[in-house]
């Protein structure tokens, strides 16, 4: 079976054929098989159309029809026995060509097989992916993100929550099947579009920017090993149509928040001009609710020395972000075989929070005092990134090189005022003075990368990839903590203040080989990381004294080294065209952040505090994945069963420690710090389904079931947990009459048991409809989120010295979204050229 044909039966395994066929015809063993093949493309724009459909039929039974579609690379192979064929080659709003009575009675090539646009379709082609489907990979589930209506006007981080697999907290973190330690990539590669680090950024691009998501849980060697979850890489659309053409978006809701971007092209038959711009603003009002109870009173040397054994904060949070970002680049085609594409990324954000949090302090059920602490936190950040892409094909075959450079520069100042008046005073302590606090974090991130992959075919069946990878990242936080005394002068807390510079250092040599033994496709990767974390801490306290105050071992000045071998094994049993097994396992590593080695405490309140651990190791994991794909018609179905276990698993733990105040007093609070505590057993299966009962009607929807054990102890603690988690999703599209469409989307996160507590349940079910308009050129939509109001986080925490009942809602309330969308010069539009394919494509493998 020709190389061809293994990835046309890839392709296929993940996509919807345009037409069912009846299976290839079976005779006697002896009966001769040939194989037809050949190339579509485009007549104009000379590149390939994939999912053209090949139609073969004998001339002597028209009962025996089989065929195929094309792969990325315009390419089929259909096999038939001897006889005289009528073979048809069509591509929707393309003219189709014939090839009629071709005797076929050894292997026949027909070569490239240009189409043309059918001339009544040349003014009305306009293709639009109508619904998220599945395509499935050795290594990985790509969603095309399609026409999802209740992302309209939304963001990234929206469109994410409704992939298959993925959840997005109400914070905005993200997880794959519930572990957070997932890797975000942006066309292949870490960028300054999803935050350094974070996914703050993420909740700030449009959502109309994702072509498609690819949901990697099973990362061949290619990707970085930095992951335990998984990879998740989001492909940006690159328009590449004849001429100028482009969309704009306007968007307007409640809580207060508009929008405006562009997504312009210009084309010619040399070069690529494209940009995605964009501003946004937007109003988040939410809250947060903490009944914290001790088991032994305590006293708070700020309130008088008062003595309480209960705390309630209730929480307002008003929020305001502003943010323009812009993405501009061109790619030149120096030949038909080769290109260079350059873009820079710029993003300039100016925030303000405001929180209002109200603090009542109860001894035996008595309200004795009460304050209304009031934060006032402004942040401005600027990022940008350059960012430079060569490929050279030495043939249509697959054999090319291909080399990346990139640099990208994040700056972020912060600076926050904390004051604390006393609302009322039952208590005989007289003028009580809650001192204020003022911040101020200046962060500087500097990353480089430099990466180069050749990919080379062997014979018909197999192919060989190697490759390198170089990535710096260097962050630099200097941060300020000035509390007022007794006679009202802010002075510098020198026990808190300090300069933090660290540096990850991650190089990597990978080799992998894929090939194909009959119905078997296997990928074979090995990949060899050395990691080198540096870290040097400049504070005003020796070492000692920092060990005393933070209350374990600590190196200012540290340098780490850990070098690693991540295999990978991915294999395709092909039980049919439309079925198939996979198998995947992985070595995976996480590497701890910046903020999570930090270990100068950042402060939520004046009583709870996040404190980084330097000595914190690298975890490493194992994962094995099974999966199971079935389509029919109108069906398709997929899910997998799944087993990770990881060493030296982050956890984060909560105790009452003490810290300096200004005046050297001891300041008792609660301290949320991570450790390398435990060895964590995850396993559990997931299932998915597509369905589209008729033209009017998709339907798609997902579950995820998981088990996560712990085991492991701290400070003579036992951590150790055995707990059950799901979550599932729903969504049904339905067009009306003048074309309407109705979208109604639904995620419910079971409740979990965590390792000092439990957490409940959430709901979320978002509805949306859209019209087209001036003539199919523009959208108009109307999509309503959490219209139960469902989408918040309720706790329960229990440790030796207290326990809190919590609720938290990052945007409270349900809010509205209308948004319109005109799209100009998109028609007379052709196949794409499918750059996302052509560039960030992982491999067929």
């Amino acid at each position: 079976m020709t190389n061809k044909k293994l990835f046309t039966l890839s392709l296929l395994l993940g996509l919807f054929s345009f037409l069912s066929f009846s299976g290839y015809a079976q005779g006697p063993s002896d009966f001769k098989k040939n194989t037809i093949t050949g190339k579509v493309i485009d007549d104009e724009l000379n590149v390939p159309l994939e999912y053209a459909t090949i139609s073969v039929q004998n001339v002597e039974d028209p009962s025996d029809l089989t065929g195929g579609i094309t792969d990325a690379k315009g390419q089929f192979s259909v096999e038939v026995k001897n006889g005289t064929y009528n073979i048809i080659i069509e591509f929707i709003s393309y003219e189709t060509k014939e090839f009629k009575n071709r005797k076929v009675t050894n292997d026949l090539n027909l070569g490239t097989i240009k189409l043309g646009l059918g001339s009544e379709n040349l003014d009305e082609v306009v293709v639009r992916a109508e619904t998220t489907q599945v395509d499935i990979r050795l290594d990985k589930k790509i969603y095309n993100i399609g026409k999802d209506l209740t992302t309209a006007g939304g963001t990234v981080s929206d469109a994410l929550n409704n992939v298959p697999s993925i959840s997005v907290d109400i914070e905005g973190g993200i997880s794959l099947r519930g572990n957070d330690n997932v890797r975000i990539l942006i066309n292949g590669k870490p960028s300054a579009m999803a935050g350094f680090g974070n996914t703050d950024v993420l909740s700030q691009l449009p959502a109309e920017a994702i072509e498609r998501v690819e949901v990697i849980t099973s990362p061949s060697a290619r990707y970085d090993a930095e992951g335990t979850a998984g990879i998740i890489n989001i492909i940006l659309r690159k328009k590449e149509t004849l001429g100028f053409n482009g969309s704009v978006n306007l968007n307007a809701g409640i809580p207060e928040n508009a929008s405006i971007s562009t997504n312009l092209n210009y084309r010619t038959d040399k070069f690529n001009l494209f940009t995605t711009t964009g501003y946004r603003y937007s109003e988040s009002p939410g809250y947060a609710y903490f009944d914290t109870r001790y088991f032994e009173p305590r006293e708070d040397v700020f309130l008088g020395n008062l003595e309480y054994d209960r705390n309630i904060e209730d929480r307002d949070y008003d929020r305001i972000n502003r943010g323009f970002n812009t993405n501009v680049g061109m790619e030149y085609y120096i030949s038909d075989l080769s290109s260079i594409t350059g873009s820079i990324f710029y993003r300039v954000g100016d925030d303000r929070d405001v929180t209002l949090n109200k603090n009542d302090y109860i001894l035996n059920g008595e309200n004795l005092l009460g304050t209304n602490r009031m934060e006032v936190e402004n942040e401005e950040d600027e990022s940008i990134q350059f960012s430079l892409n060569y490929i050279k094909k030495f043939d249509e075959e697959g054999h090319e090189l291909t080399a990346d450079f990139q640099f990208e520069n994040d700056s972020e100042t912060q600076d926050a005022f904390i004051n604390e008046p006393v609302l009322y005073n039952n208590t005989d302590i007289d003028a009580i003075r809650v001192p204020s606090e003022s911040t101020i974090t200046l962060e500087d991130q500097k990353e480089y990368l430099l990466q180069a992959d050749y990919v080379r075919p062997i014979g018909e069946d197999s192919q060989f990839e190697a490759g390198y990878r170089g990535n710096i990242e260097n962050e630099v936080t200097d941060y300020e903590l000035y509390q007022e005394d007794a006679d009202g002068n802010f002075i510098l807390n020198e026990n808190q203040t300090n300069v933090f510079d660290y540096t990850e250092n991650v190089q990597a040599l990978y080799s992998q080989y894929g090939t194909k033994l009959g119905d078997f496709s296997f990928l074979l990767g090995l990949r060899l990381e050395n990691t080198n974390l540096k870290g040097k801490i400049d504070s005003e306290l020796t070492e000692e004294e920092l060990q005393e105050e933070f209350s374990f071992d600590i190196d200012t000045d540290f340098d780490n080294n850990y070098l690693g071998l991540f295999p990978t094994v991915n294999i395709i049993y092909e039980l049919g065209e439309q079925e198939n097994i996979t198998l995947g396992y992985n070595r995976r590593i996480n590497r701890p952040r910046g903020w999570y080695i930090n270990p100068f405490p950042s402060r939520s309140s004046r009583n709870n505090i996040f404190q980084g651990n330097p000595n914190l190791n690298p975890a490493f994991s194992n994962a094995f994945d099974l999966g199971y794909l079935k389509r029919w018609e109108k069906f398709t179905l997929t899910s997998s069963v799944y087993y990770q276990r990881e060493t030296d698993a982050f956890q984060r733990v909560q105790e009452e420690v003490f810290i300096t105040g200004p005046n050297g007093e001891d300041i008792e609070v609660i301290r949320s710090i991570p450790f390398n505590l435990a060895t964590n057993d995850r396993m559990g299966g997931e299932v998915g389904f597509l369905y589209n009962p008729a033209d009017w009607l998709r339907l798609n929807g997902s579950a995820n079931l998981f088990r996560f054990k712990l085991d492991g102890e701290f400070n003579g603690v036992d951590y150790s947990q055995d707990n059950f988690s799901w979550f599932g999703r729903f969504s049904s599209k339905v067009s009306l009459p003048w074309k309407i469409d109705w979208q109604t989307n639904l995620f419910y996160r079971g409740p979990s048991d965590e390792i000092q507590g439990t957490q409940e349940g959430i709901l979320n079910i978002d509805l949306a409809f859209s019209k087209e308009i001036l003539n199919d050129n523009a959208t108009l939509s109307l999509n309503i989120r959490d219209i139960f109001n469902g989408r918040k986080r309720a706790s329960y925490t229990t440790t030796e010295f207290f326990e809190q009942d919590s609720e938290f809602q990052w945007r409270q309330g349900q809010s509205v979204n209308i948004a319109f969308i005109y799209r100009f010069n998109q028609k007379k539009q052709r196949q794409e050229r499918r750059g996302g394919d052509e560039d960030y494509d992982e491999g067929e493998f």
